[in-house]
């Protein structure tokens, strides 16, 4: 299938960032994918990063990681958790991945001694990154710009979709602006001038958007609509506004499909409406939003626990897990580095402890004592790569007697490195895109709490690490009563441990929480978050 016989929808942002243009976009796919139409979704991110791979949390929350391995921006995970699509590199472009695929066209004299300029050449090579998702069968591409607009940087991608909606034909391209209307509680209203300037903005770069959507705190009266309409110069059927939701995420689309905005969307796009089915998503949000369970605490011990974004995908995974069980959860966020005094009341009366990811040795200390706590006292345990390395150099330390065991990353001089640098890492001296990324098998031994959670005997899960087990000691970790229960199908890379007689303590290498969503659960969170429930009936019985 050619570009010719995709349609195109770019959707722009106005006067503040982190309107939710991500959870905007992939409630829009959803409602399309539900009328039957094939859809694929893209993030273009104007900064120079190649990727956000080696980007300090505190500046850009959690990567993604693709099925292909790519690090992406988090909000493909709004796109595959709401639509159920499969993202991967040509889902997420930066002007770093832009700017770097030129210049080394330039070096190879691809360009045939003329002068490399912003226009046309960058902005082709953003329009080629679009035209990428027209593979065959894609009925609808949904591309998604970074930052606001009158930002310098995102300059070059407004001119190539505005150059787009010539050389495809403006019935084939649709452009959608999110804006703000911020109210101010001073004077007790509205104000639109904001969304007026930026939609101005837009108008010119040559770009007019089809769709005015309007994210707000305070519901819009009509007189609203028809300034919006008129300054903006937008048909006054086509401003919808998208009130902040009050309990999930998971409303928005339901809240846009009550305006029409898929219909809007499939009209001026020329498309054939087909019936709306929600069902499942309505039956999937009344268990987020009026659950009938008893209600489950889980603590979730990282370093980054005052940057929500830093963890995005593990929280939603947990949510999906109260979502299966049919329970309200309480999400208590706990800094590892406050755990290091010895003090561990703060997981007290928790249901449930997770350890996360993570990269460095702040806060380790804190998240062992996590480990410690929830193997000492019976308490439902998830450890997620650096979270399995810590449940690995507990055990050494604990139970196996290995006093300063620890993993090479923190300590190179440790007398037992029960974790260590991959071989495939020891050579390596990049940093961006050369972890062990994407998905990979695991075969799961028969038997095993794991297996039994997965119901099957392999699984295919995404990771993202360059340390791992090391083998050296995988029988002195055994007799200390680790169960190692998932390994690589060549039986070298260690992927799942687990503890026999405890209640329930898995820990995986992986990245469980990347194939997670609202309809389906990634199997450890459902199970997790059931075996937290059942501890949290015990404690209140």
């Amino acid at each position: 299938m050619s570009e010719r016989n995709c349609r195109f929808i770019f959707i722009t942002g106005g006067v503040v960032s982190s309107l939710g243009k991500g959870i905007t976009a992939a409630s829009i796919a959803l409602l399309l994918k539900q009328r039957g139409y094939r859809v694929t979704l893209q993030k273009l991110d104007p900064y120079l990063n190649v990727d956000p791979g080696t980007m300090s949390p505190y500046q850009h929350g959690e990567v993604y990681v693709t099925d292909d391995g790519t690090e992406t921006d988090l909000d493909l995970g709004h796109y595959e958790r709401f639509a159920g699509v499969s993202c991967n590199r040509n889902s997420n472009y930066t002007a770093g991945k832009i700017y770097s695929a030129v210049i080394a066209r330039e070096r190879r004299g691809g360009y045939l001694g003329r002068t490399v300029q912003v226009i046309p050449h960058v902005t082709d090579e953003i329009k080629k990154a679009v035209i990428s998702q027209a593979e065959e069968g894609v009925e609808i591409a949904i591309t998604e710009l970074g930052g606001t607009a009158g930002d310098i940087e995102g300059l070059p991608f407004l001119e190539a979709i505005r150059e787009l909606g010539l050389e495809l034909g403006r019935e084939n391209v649709l452009y959608i602006h999110l804006t703000l209307i911020p109210y101010l509680s001073a004077s007790r209203e509205l104000k639109t001038k904001p969304s007026q300037q930026s939609a101005s903005i837009l108008r010119n770069i040559g770009i007019i958007p089809d769709i005015l959507i309007c994210r707000t705190e305070m519901s819009l009266q009509e007189e609203h609509f028809i300034k919006l309409s008129m300054f903006c110069n937008v048909p006054r059927e086509a401003v919808v506004e998208e009130r902040d939701v009050e309990n999930s995420i998971y409303e928005v689309p339901v809240e846009l499909a009550e305006q029409k905005l898929d219909e809007l969307i499939l009209d001026r796009l020329g498309l054939p409406l087909s019936e709306l089915d929600l069902s499942d998503w309505k039956e999937m949000l009344r268990r987020a939003v009026s659950p009938s369970g008893s209600a489950v605490r889980i603590g979730v011990t990282g370093k980054y626990m005052g940057l929500r974004d830093a963890y995005k995908s593990i929280f939603e995974a947990i949510t999906h897990g109260g979502i299966a069980a049919d329970v309200p959860l309480e999400l208590i966020g706990i800094e590892s580095e406050d755990l290091e005094g010895g003090d561990t009341s703060r997981l007290e009366g928790l249901d449930g402890i997770l350890v996360p990811g993570g990269f460095g040795y702040r806060g380790i200390e804190g998240k062992m004592a996590a480990v410690r706590y929830a193997r000492e006292n019976d308490i439902p345990f998830l450890g997620i790569c650096l979270g399995m390395q810590c449940a690995v150099i507990e055990t050494a330390r604990h139970l196996a007697g290995l006093e300063g065991a620890n993993s090479s990353e923190f300590d190179p001089d440790t007398p037992y490195p029960v974790i260590h640098l991959m071989d495939s890492q020891k050579d390596v001296t990049d940093k961006g895109g050369t972890m062990r990324l994407g998905l990979y098998p695991c075969e799961l031994r028969s038997g095993s709490l794991a297996g039994s959670v997965y119901g099957t005997g392999s699984v295919s899960e995404r990771h993202r690490h360059r340390y791992e087990f090391n083998n050296e000691y995988r029988e002195i970790l055994r007799d200390a009563g680790l169960l190692i229960s998932g390994l690589s199908p060549d039986g070298e890379l260690v992927e799942i441990v687990e503890r026999p007689g405890h209640r329930w303590f898995v820990a995986c290498q992986f990245h469980p929480e990347f194939t997670s969503g609202p309809l389906k659960p990634n199997p450890l969170f459902r199970e997790f978050i059931a075996a937290a429930g059942k501890r949290s009936l015990e404690r209140h019985s």
